[in-house]
Formats: structure tokens, sequence, C-alpha cells
């Protein structure tokens, strides 16, 4: 079970639990990855998801999505069951995805990777369009017409956030989306990611600069081994750069 920082306060949001990961297992064959993982993802809640390379961060967002099955524990949506169940179905339930390695369909256009993905919230709302998403990402409009093949990562990128905002999600999960990236687009990823958590919408952050995802996140949990081992407010883990240090090695 994660612990909190000494000398943490208590005080937690009273927002809603939108989904619930309790007392998750899951392997890869014979190797247990994740050990007994709980974690809570509230309406309107910025989390980063942090601990160095191999300790499972992937491997619980995968689980959470159904990408990898579960063989033990629970994940409910909006308190129900929803454990194991596949991708599509999480994706319907207002969960956005932004993969490590962005996942754009080399053989579309820009509008054709963002179109494809436009639907309703879950409440029925259309605030993410192609015109919202061509606005925060003003690059795409002169790649509109040019297939997945022909662009840059960093602009691969801006189509992967982009496409999983076209779904109007409530809680947007990232995956190292700076990854590989020029300086100036890493920039202009965290601008977005900012406009998404100024917008209401949860997110789920995993990413190498631990500095940057502390700033932009509200709570900020720590996995070693398979586990979370640290669950805390984000600017008092900022504000601690020996914990830092001892938990991530920087």
């Amino acid at each position: 079970m994660a612990e909190p920082l000494a000398g943490q306060t208590t005080t937690t949001a009273a927002s809603t639990t939108m989904f619930r990961i309790e007392d998750i297992h899951t392997y890869y064959g014979d190797s247990h990855i994740l050990r007994g993982v709980s974690l809570d993802l509230k309406q309107g809640q910025a989390v980063g998801l942090l601990g160095r390379n191999g300790m499972g961060k992937t491997t619980l967002i995968r689980t959470l999505m159904g990408y990898v099955q579960a063989r033990a524990g629970k994940i409910f949506a909006d308190a129900r069951d929803m454990t194991n169940s596949p991708p599509e179905k999480m994706a319907r339930l207002g969960v956005g995805y932004v993969p490590e390695g962005r996942g754009v369909f080399p053989n579309l256009t820009v509008k054709e990777n963002l179109q494809m993905s436009a639907r309703a919230g879950l409440g029925g709302d259309r605030h993410w369009t192609c015109e919202r998403v061509l606005e925060t990402f003003p690059r795409l409009k002169e790649r509109w017409s040019n297939r997945g093949d022909q662009l840059s990562g960093g602009e691969q990128q801006m189509v992967s956030i982009g496409r999983a905002l076209m779904t109007n999600p409530r809680l947007m999960i990232l995956d190292e989306a700076t990854e590989g990236l020029a300086p100036l687009v890493v920039n202009e990823i965290w601008r977005v990611v900012a406009e998404i958590r100024q917008a209401g919408i949860s997110t789920l952050i995993v990413d190498r600069d631990y500095k940057k995802v502390l700033a932009h996140t509200d709570h900020a949990v720590v996995m070693e081994k398979g586990r979370l081992v640290v669950a805390t407010n984000s600017a008092q883990l900022l504000a601690q750069p020996e914990k830092l240090a001892q938990l991530l090695g920087v």
C-alpha cells in the first residue's frame, strides 16, 4: 500500500471517484508485474504516475484500459465492476488514451485520423471538435491533408493527442507523450496538457520529466517493482529533492 510522505497533509478532494483500481495483480506469462496496486482517479484531478523504467507504469495503464488482463483485483468505473473490459468499452466510458509510441494510422490523413475518433462525450457533450483541435495545434491545419507517415514525430504526437480529445473524454491518459521530441514541441505538448487540465478533464500522466509532471498535476504516486510506494501531493513531492532522488534515482 502506498504511504504518504512525512509531513503530508491528509486533505483529499471531495470530488467523485470515476475510476477505482483495487488490489490489481497483472502478469506477463510467469512474471508478476503489478503486485496489489490500488489507485483512485477522481473527477477533475490530475495525477502523475512516476517511477524508474520497468517498474510497471505502462502495465498499470494497459491493465486499466483492458489491453492486459488482470489475474486478481478489481477495476471499477462509476462503482461498476469493469475488470478486464475490452479497450473499446473503456473508451466508451470516457477514457482518452495517448499511448507510448503514438499509434497514428500511417495511411490516413490528419483529417481522417481525427474524424474517425469523433464522438460525443459520456454526457453527450461535444466540446472538442476538429476546429478546436486545430486551434489547439495550429500546425495540424497546415498538415491537414498529409498522411500519418508524412508527419514528423512531434506532429504525430499532436494528432495522437487531438484524436483522444475528439472522443470528448473525462479522463486523458498520456503515456510518455513527450518522449523523443524536440524541445519546442515538448513545450507545446505541456502547454496543451495545461489546457486540458484547465478544461476540467482528469489526467493521468507518465513522463520522464518528473518536474513537469509534478508541476502539471495535483497528486502523484510512485511505483517501485510493481507496487505503489508513495501517494502524495505533487507540490510537496517536488519540494523534497532528496526523496525524489531516493525514489527516482534523479
